[in-house]
């Protein structure tokens, strides 16, 4: 993200002129679908959506998920329906056994799942989806012309760009996939829609572009709501900062009074829990494991201290294998220069996968795809799984943050799509 060029925004505009800009530009992009479309892709949508209505179920979620990933949201999604329907001990318990999480969830029914990379669509295939008649859609966005209706959008759109030519994000050719994500919204009205995103997007053009964005979610017709927050707050071993956008579509804001309000930490300072830390998490596992990425190390890497102690969180955890931090065993990295650290003692090796999706509070039978790609060196193989694993939204946070909405759904079964 670059913050250099000045951004020019339409805030000044009437609410009735962004509106109608927006509409154009979903009405332009669907027609670029539409007409981009050869006969193949016609029939491989129909063939894909032809069973739709009978995914979806009565009185449950009907969720729709976009840019989906492993499917860490989602997952934390599912696991806040079984806090929900069950009580928040037996749902931490359950999703420890994989058999008991799939027995008990049910209250969010996932349809549609949308991601183009294939590592991480077939980690979703193998976990989210499994046992499930759910669509899982690995074609880019930009092909899909059909989105099934929903109570629940999940997925945050990439950070979108932005450019002193043009006063509008929707202007600038490089944000194809915050349109999308628009176009998405609009023609599958849930009820709520729930993104992520770095935390970047609050300072982008000294906060003009995430007005921006709250103004296009505003004329796509909800109120939104944005939050960062740090996941050690809410119970993952990390110091991971993002932000939440949640939206609310304008009809339940006013029919029922329901604000988004941003959970009370679980745990840190003025709460019953301290922070949870790496010894926590990954304490019990194998000193020298076989899922590591091995490699040098760049100036850059070298240029901060990258290891946490064991009763600290962990560094925020990267979609790379070769940035992934060190392992908190053996001595600390010492600074010797500006920006210069070196390692001391014997045991200096990066996060294995297992550990980065224990500190990303992934359960154990979780299991990544490392694609299954031929003639590839095992690094390359683990780093599918690094990168999929550091994209994802922490499964605990995810709960956390989602559950007071899972929480009113369920109570007002009415607004539900399928409802009785």
């Amino acid at each position: 993200m670059n913050n250099k060029k000045e951004f020019v925004s339409s805030l000044t505009l009437p609410k009735e002129e962004v509106s109608r800009v927006l509409n154009r530009k979903i009405k332009e992009e669907r027609e670029n679908v539409k007409n981009n479309r050869n006969e193949e892709a016609i029939l491989f949508e129909k063939e894909l959506f032809k069973n739709e209505n009978n995914l979806f179920q009565t009185n449950v979620i009907n969720t729709v998920s976009l840019f989906s990933g492993a499917g860490g949201l989602d997952l934390g999604v599912e696991l806040a329906g079984i806090s929900t329907e069950y009580g928040v001990n037996r749902a931490y318990e359950a999703i420890k056994n994989q058999e008991e999480f799939y027995k008990l969830r049910g209250l969010v029914n996932i349809i549609y799942s949308n991601d183009l990379f294939g590592a991480a669509n077939k980690s979703y295939k193998n976990n989210i989806a499994s046992g499930t008649e759910m669509i899982s859609d690995s074609r880019d966005i930009r092909e899909v012309y059909h989105f099934p209706n929903s109570d629940l959008m999940l997925g945050g759109f990439p950070c979108p760009g932005f450019s002193a030519a043009g006063p509008r994000l929707l202007d600038d050719p490089r944000n194809f996939l915050y349109i999308h994500y628009i176009r998405a919204l609009v023609d599958s009205k849930p009820a709520v829609f729930i993104a992520e995103n770095v935390k970047g997007l609050m300072t982008m053009a000294k906060g003009q572009v995430l007005k921006q964005i709250k103004e296009d979610f505003s004329a796509a017709g909800y109120k939104v709501y944005v939050n960062l927050v740090n996941a050690r707050d809410y119970g993952v071993p990390q110091s991971r900062e993002r932000v939440f956008i949640v939206g609310i579509r304008n009809d339940i804001v006013e029919d029922y009074q329901f604000e988004y309000k941003l959970p009370t930490p679980t745990n840190g300072p003025n709460t019953n829990k301290p922070f949870v830390t790496l010894r926590d998490a990954i304490g019990d596992l194998p000193e020298n494991p076989d899922d590591v990425f091995y490699a040098t190390y760049s100036s850059m890497y070298m240029s901060r201290n990258r290891k946490k102690a064991w009763d600290d969180q962990s560094f925020t955890i990267q979609a790379s294998g070769r940035q992934a931090p060190q392992y908190p065993g053996g001595e600390p990295m010492e600074k010797v220069g500006k920006d210069k650290w070196r390692f001391t003692g014997n045991l200096n090796r990066r996060l294995s996968v297992h550990e980065c999706a224990r500190i990303q509070t992934f359960p154990d039978w979780f299991r990544f795809s490392d694609d299954d790609k031929e003639n590839v060196t095992k690094n390359n193989r683990l780093n599918e799984q690094y990168k999929q694993i550091g994209n994802a939204v922490p499964v605990y946070l995810a709960e956390k943050i989602t559950r007071p909405i899972i929480e009113f759904l369920y109570k007002h079964p009415e607004i539900l799509i399928n409802h009785d």
